[in-house]
């Protein structure tokens, strides 16, 4: 009863809100197409010669590279070392990645990036300026697990579970899983003993040029490190290096905000990934021991600024599905307790883009449920990993457009959320949040059935 009387009052403080849910979350760019693939339509509002630039980058996103030299010589330098052989081999059907769901099961849609700790030397604070992290001498900044032919791989990824069950308050049980990550067949020697590990799965590719065309000045603004406000939440911008503009930026992308633009974002991936250099990346993350220029590759620039530029106009224009079912009863109750709970403290509603170098995604009122900006998690979802400004117990807000479309898109009933996969359910999601969110998570556990049913049902609307 307190909590409905609570959600009452403050939904009628919180007005401003109740317009923040429109049928079109991605504003023009929006799509009204559902099932498998919901999240790989072009944006809405582009012209018809822009949605044949869209169909070149979807066509090197999708398609295998292939290792050199090889009479595809636009796709070919694969690897030696890599961990997926095309970007839809992480990003299913431009949709979320999921971790190995068997023992003996691949790792491709699960990346495990490695790192030591730093130490105050000016080697590594330059590394650190830079790259954000201080790379494992052994096996670099990211653990690749295939290989091309007479290459080895690096290892092998392994997650298991400790299952613990949590009493709700009304009694409900809710059963979590704690990931235990471990790498094993190991080719290079052994990883440092203080090497640090950061399992994360991929992200879905939706809305995401219309998140890089929201003014920094107005997420900026957000900032409230030190908490002045006295209300719990002190999100904060990381600050990345831009390797095209040579200097420190705002980061958006990633799940510690770690990349400044979708650009350079793809660049990173295609080096790390799939062992591809371009123009930001001369060098893939391959390191001395494993010998990599004994390999043959694709040239200087394997992935040419042409690709570059196509693969990231695709991910800038993938639109973002429309709402659905937001008119239900059950729906507008669960946005009310959302607001209520302070979720949007963080998961921001809404904003206007502003004017980008696409004319398709400007100007745009779009609805994404962030803030881009880092935050304490708490010590349950802890990777204790830092990276750039961001600490081993801060996460970006993860956006939370397209949430309801997130099975369909996977095509089955499983649905993986937050940075590893560990939850199966949005409920168990909410259940992890800890730090910042702690409050609102305890108010979760506090509420009713049908209350907790209604804020997943707003969930499962956007």
């Amino acid at each position: 009863m307190w909590l409905r009387l609570t959600t009452t009052l403050l939904y009628a403080s919180l007005a401003f809100n109740t317009q923040a849910n429109p049928l079109q979350s991605g504003g023009k760019t929006s799509t009204d197409k559902s099932g498998s693939s919901a999240f790989s339509m072009p944006a809405s509002n582009l012209s018809f010669d822009k949605r044949l630039d869209f169909s070149v980058g979807n066509s090197f996103f999708r398609n295998p590279w292939v290792t050199a030299p090889a009479t595809t010589d636009a796709r070919d330098g694969l690897g030696p070392l890599f961990n997926t052989n095309a970007c839809q081999g992480c990003h299913i059907r431009d949709g979320r990645g999921h971790p190995p769901r068997f023992k003996g099961d691949n790792a491709v849609s699960m990346l495990v990036r490695l790192s030591i700790p730093a130490t105050d030397s000016p080697e590594h604070q330059q590394i650190l300026r830079q790259q954000g992290v201080i790379p494992e001498p052994h096996y670099g900044g990211q653990l690749q697990d295939m290989a091309i032919p007479n290459a080895k791989p690096e290892g092998k990824v392994n997650i298991s579970y400790t299952l613990h069950t949590l009493r709700l308050n009304d009694g409900t049980k809710v059963e979590l899983r704690q990931p235990h990550l471990t790498v094993t067949d190991l080719n290079y020697g052994a990883l440092r003993e203080d090497t640090l590990y950061s399992a994360r799965i991929a992200q879905p590719m939706i809305g995401l040029g219309l998140l890089e065309a929201i003014p920094e000045s107005v997420l900026l603004a957000r900032q409230d490190a030190d908490d002045s406000n006295q209300d719990g939440i002190s999100g904060r911008a990381n600050k990345v290096w831009d390797n095209h503009a040579g200097k420190a930026v705002m980061g958006r992308f990633g799940w510690k905000a770690g990349q400044p633009s979708l650009h350079q974002q793809n660049a990173s991936a295609f080096a790390g990934d799939m062992g591809l250099t371009s123009a930001l990346f001369l060098a893939d993350d391959c390191m001395v021991a494993q010998e990599c220029a004994r390999f043959p590759n694709g040239g200087e620039l394997e992935v040419s600024e042409d690709i570059l530029d196509s693969v990231t106009f695709y991910s800038q224009h993938l639109a973002v599905p429309v709402r659905r079912n937001m008119d239900k009863p059950a729906v507008k109750a669960g946005e009310q307790l959302f607001l209520a709970l302070g979720c949007s403290s963080c998961h921001i509603p809404s904003y206007t883009t502003g004017q980008h170098a696409s004319p398709a995604l400007s100007k745009q009122k779009i609805y994404p449920y962030t803030d881009l900006l880092l935050h304490d998690m708490g010590e349950g979802l802890a990777d204790n990993r830092p990276e750039f400004l961001a600490n081993g117990r801060e996460w970006r807000t993860q956006p939370l457009w397209g949430l309801g479309y997130a099975a369909e898109v996977a095509g089955s009933d499983d649905a993986f959320y937050l940075h590893d996969g560990r939850a199966r359910t949005l409920l168990e999601a909410i259940l992890w949040h800890g730090g910042e969110a702690e409050i609102a998570k305890q108010s979760v556990m506090a509420a009713s059935k049908n209350e907790r049913a209604q804020l997943i049902a707003f969930l499962e609307s956007l």
